[in-house]
């Protein structure tokens, strides 16, 4: 793995410094609604289990019940859109171990970031198509390089594919919830993704607000132009710190008070807050409350069952690969009346929704 002694410290001191926590929250009071059943999302597949956007991480995370898979796109060279969490592959591919794609590494400035790898708008699908993946976080998830060189890169189509036959095949629909990468980036270098995204999910038939389908995104205006092209539901993704890469709205925080979530529910039908900001510390904040009222549906990302992931409050041992509590981490969100959440476990989702739901009309009886 590149910058290795980069990656051990960044692992290894915000846990010294933090410490770790040997007690749970306290119990939350009278759980809060939501205004769907809420739906587990794969977060780039299972892959806490196998490598991330890799179609053998989608196909198990629908073998254990996922609602929902999500690849992150990035076009190609030859304007593909293809499943990886950055168009930076030096980490989620062989690519380093290929020497005919050498001169290929470059610097490039990727929303304000000098990042220097291999990228894939320099890459043909073809030329994609020869490398293989890797486990991206091969020190947090050691088991998952045994898979390492064994999956391909995925397409959209790809995915969609798959998507439809497994619904088929286990009589329940299963959705995508693509998340376009560095939007205005990829405009800017002649290469945007939306409306080949729309014309992707046209010709497989996904064009309503009941298409199995949602978009997500971190940029806000490339949400407005997708509002106007397609009638799918549209996701505007939050962070607890900075603001939007292009600049539409100064920091995420001004879109999350009653009134800029009144403004984001004009071109949106959900949010996707970290999870930090639907239960802080252990205590739920008014987001969802404030959400629900605007309209929006909450789906809160990522549940992560190693400690280094996790709050301290639900955090076991010190081994920061070792897993802590994540279970418990859902329950509480869960408790706060979210409409879904982002997991690498989807198994573990699973098991805790199917649990909130059966205990629903118990709490409501009381």
């Amino acid at each position: 793995m590149r910058h290795l002694s980069t990656f051990l410290a960044a692992v290894m001191v915000p846990w010294l410094v933090s410490g770790c926590a040997t007690g749970q929250t306290d119990a939350m009071t009278t759980p809060r609604p939501s205004l769907d059943p809420p739906i587990v999302i794969a977060h780039r597949g299972a892959s806490g289990l196998r490598p991330e956007h890799t179609l053998a991480a989608y196909e198990l995370a629908i073998a254990q019940g996922a609602d929902v898979i999500e690849p992150d796109l990035v076009p190609t060279k030859d304007d593909v859109l293809v499943a990886r969490h950055e168009n930076d592959i030096s980490d989620t591919t062989d690519v380093v171990d290929h020497p005919e794609f050498a001169g290929r590494r470059t610097t490039k400035t990727i929303d304000g970031k000098r990042i220097t790898g291999w990228f894939t708008e320099d890459f043909t699908l073809a030329e994609l198509k020869t490398l293989r993946a890797r486990e991206r976080v091969p020190l947090l998830r050691p088991d998952n390089t045994a898979y390492n060189g064994r999956f391909e890169v995925p397409t959209l189509g790809e995915i969609i594919a798959l998507a439809k036959r497994e619904s088929i095949a286990r009589g329940r629909r299963i959705a995508i919830y693509p998340e376009t990468k560095h939007s205005s980036y990829f405009a800017a270098i002649g290469h945007p993704i939306e409306e080949r995204l729309v014309a992707e999910l046209k010709q497989a038939g996904w064009d309503s607000a009941e298409a199995p389908v949602f978009i997500q995104s971190f940029e806000v205006d490339n949400l407005k132009a997708l509002h106007a092209l397609t009638a799918v539901r549209l996701i505007q993704l939050l962070d607890k710190e900075g603001g939007p890469a292009d600049g539409a709205v100064a920091r995420y925080a001004a879109m999350t008070t009653p009134a800029g979530l009144r403004a984001v529910a004009a071109y949106a039908w959900g949010i996707g807050p970290n999870k930090a900001m639907v239960v802080d510390r252990g205590t739920p904040t008014d987001l969802v409350r404030d959400a629900h009222a605007a309209g929006l549906r909450v789906h809160p990302w990522t549940f992560r069952a190693e400690n280094y992931f996790l709050p301290s409050a639900y955090r076991k041992g010190i081994n920061p690969r070792g897993h802590g509590d994540v279970a418990a981490e859902i329950r509480d969100q869960l408790h706060a009346g979210i409409d879904g959440f982002f997991t690498d476990f989807p198994a573990i989702g699973v098991q805790e929704r199917d649990a909130a739901r059966a205990a629903a009309p118990a709490r409501s009886a009381e």
